[in-house]
């Protein structure tokens, strides 16, 4: 048992760093566009497995119904970056 101040811990919860780095390690994609604020999260993964199959990324865009340029740049040119940052977390 441990004693803070006026109150008694008898449990501690410790999470691991494995478990959080695996959630860590989904792709993290703006939710909205920087220029129109159109909503482009929710088109991320059908765009990326798509696209990682060999689709044509212009025809993906279209069937998506992504017809804006900005909202079309934030797809076809984010970077995953997340697996180069967790090491330093």
């Amino acid at each position: 048992m441990l004693e803070i101040g006026a109150f008694e811990v008898t449990t501690i919860k410790i999470v691991k760093c494995e478990s959080i780095k695996e959630k860590l390690t989904e792709m993290i994609v703006p939710v909205r566009c920087f220029t129109c604020g159109g909503l482009i999260a929710d088109k991320w993964d059908d765009f990326h497995k798509r696209t990682e199959d060999g689709d044509n990324p212009d025809k993906v865009l279209e069937d998506l119904g992504v017809k804006r340029w900005c909202c079309r740049r934030m797809l076809i040119s984010h970077i995953d970056l997340i697996d180069e940052f967790l090491p330093f977390t």
